[in-house]
């Protein structure tokens, strides 16, 4: 791989993490909307952007297969039922999450991720940790116990964000289907539940998808563009970038998130969340150390049997 393949994995990588993290600003400027009706319209139009998408890179016609493919394989239909189940619950735990003020919160969980990630691959795939490994995770445990300590109750929106996303990974992981198709396919599968909210809203006279209002529509619209382009993005990029690179940059986002919620919305950073981040900041690091430690030894490994 060359030097200018790498830059460019890494600039669009970085962008897509930038529109991650900056992504409740944007959802932020229809607070007024209810959380439920801004996620179907991200489904609507994330599904559309994609098809888009898809036909601009001439691969409309692989992507059909890959639907036959899928139909006729029921286990995989299953699994990436599953996959869509499990991002629009995550999306809508977020959304909720940036319209009712916990920006915070939402930077808390996408912080947890990568660590729920690694315990799935533990328990699903049969992945081994090492000591320190298994230490940084206890840490982060430990994190969310002293949250829950201080809060008196569970942070459910760090937890479910970091669940739903983590064992989303899980099915991918288990699915093995192109990002573009799968994220086509999982908005499709929720479509017409999407679709017939919309219509229901729309005959009530209580949605906000209106002419009347085309600064509204116009933003609901442009939730497909929000979702869909930094995964497009980091599909192209992080095929030109090593795991390490990657695993730095997947921090990128909820830093700002968590700068956002605090500078720009002005949430508070209270003392269960200091707890929290401290602990959970703790156990990134142990675990990053972890990481690279064992690739340098299966680098020198490699290089000792040639």
């Amino acid at each position: 791989m060359d030097a200018k393949q790498t830059r460019l994995g890494i600039i669009l990588a970085l962008a897509a993490y930038f529109i991650w993290g900056i992504a409740p600003a944007y959802f932020k400027l229809i607070y007024y909307v209810p959380a439920d009706e801004i996620l179907t319209h991200r489904v609507i139009w994330s599904f559309f952007f994609m098809l888009m998408i898809l036909s601009f890179m001439g691969r409309m016609v692989s992507f059909w297969e890959e639907c036959k493919h899928l139909w006729a394989d029921k286990s995989r239909g299953a699994l990436l039922a599953l996959a869509s189940f499990l991002i629009t619950a995550n999306w809508c735990i977020f959304i909720w999450a940036v319209t009712n003020r916990h920006v915070v919160d939402t930077s808390v969980g996408y912080y947890m991720n990568p660590l729920v990630s690694v315990l799935l691959g533990v328990v699903c795939f049969h992945e081994r940790l090492s000591k320190m490994k298994w230490f940084s995770i206890a840490v982060a445990a430990a994190g969310i116990g002293a949250m829950t300590w201080e809060l008196e109750r569970l942070p459910l929106i760090a937890v479910g964000l970091a669940s739903t996303f983590a064992l989303y990974g899980a099915v991918k992981k288990k699915l093995n289907l192109d990002a573009f198709y799968s994220i086509t396919l999982e908005t499709f599968f929720v479509l017409p539940f999407a679709l017939a909210y919309v219509f229901f809203l729309g005959n009530d006279g209580i949605g906000h998808f209106t002419v009347d209002d085309l600064r509204t529509a116009g933003f609901l619209i442009g939730a497909g563009a929000v979702t869909a382009t930094p995964l497009v993005l980091f599909s192209i990029g992080a095929n030109d970038l090593p795991l390490n690179v990657l695993g730095f940059c997947q921090y990128i986002s909820p830093s700002i998130t968590l700068l956002l919620g605090i500078f720009l919305f002005g949430e508070p950073f209270t003392r269960a969340q200091v707890s929290a981040f401290s602990f959970i900041w703790s156990a990134l690091a142990v675990f990053t150390i972890a990481d690279w430690r064992e690739r340098k030894f299966l680098e020198k490994r490699g290089m000792s049997a040639l």
